[in-house]
């Protein structure tokens, strides 16, 4: 018998309707009846909640193969969020270009590097572009660690599309605009974001 007809068999042995025993494991409904049907498989926490409201083992619940695929299935979303963790965190870093002194400012007869806060060798709205292209992937930034925190996948995966769009265009206008120190450290931290959005993708 798989885990899928235990857990039902279980269920039906306690009276429980599927609402009632979702609200025992703090899960939705829809998790105890993908369960049920065999989409899918609870995380450890909540396997150990069942183990424990049933009275059984988690070796009777799973066979040795299920327990393999949960392994896989948890060390796949670890992983995951790790990713996720990381992609939220390089567009945080973005906001250090606006104090890092990487923008050259001629003065007199030499070049003095300056943070973006004192630049002012260029036009008003080039100075302003620049702040609205880090401002944004900071807020991006920010947005990305809410739902990875929320486990809001699909809303996380639109907001790292919108950002990878935006983290290019900036890379594009700093080179076009001469800023060279700055345009190398957004292209690293841009190649890194691709190799993490592949990288999310595959697991």
């Amino acid at each position: 018998m798989d885990f899928s007809a235990k857990l039902q068999q279980l269920r039906k042995q306690k009276q429980m309707t599927q609402e009632q025993l979702a609200e025992r494991l703090y899960v939705t409904r829809t998790a105890v009846s993908k369960w049920e049907s065999g989409k899918g498989y609870p995380n450890i926490e909540s396997l150990k909640s069942i183990s424990k409201l049933f009275s059984v083992s988690i070796d009777e619940l799973l066979s040795g193969e299920e327990l393999i695929v949960l392994a896989e299935n948890e060390n796949g979303k670890n992983i995951s969020s790790l990713l996720n963790l990381i992609y939220g965190v390089l567009d945080l870093l973005c906001l250090l270009f606006i104090y890092l002194p990487l923008y050259g400012q001629k003065e007199a007869d030499f070049i003095r590097a300056v943070s973006l806060l004192v630049y002012q060798d260029t036009t008003p709205v080039i100075r302003t572009l620049y702040f609205i292209l880090l401002i944004s992937l900071f807020i991006f930034g920010i947005i990305e660690l809410l739902m990875r925190y929320y486990n809001n996948d699909k809303s996380l995966k639109k907001i790292k599309i919108i950002s990878i769009f935006v983290h290019g265009m900036a890379v594009i206008f700093f080179a076009i605009s001469l800023q060279p120190y700055v345009n190398v450290m957004l292209f690293m931290l841009f190649i890194i974001k691709i190799y993490i959005l592949i990288k999310s993708k595959n697991n």
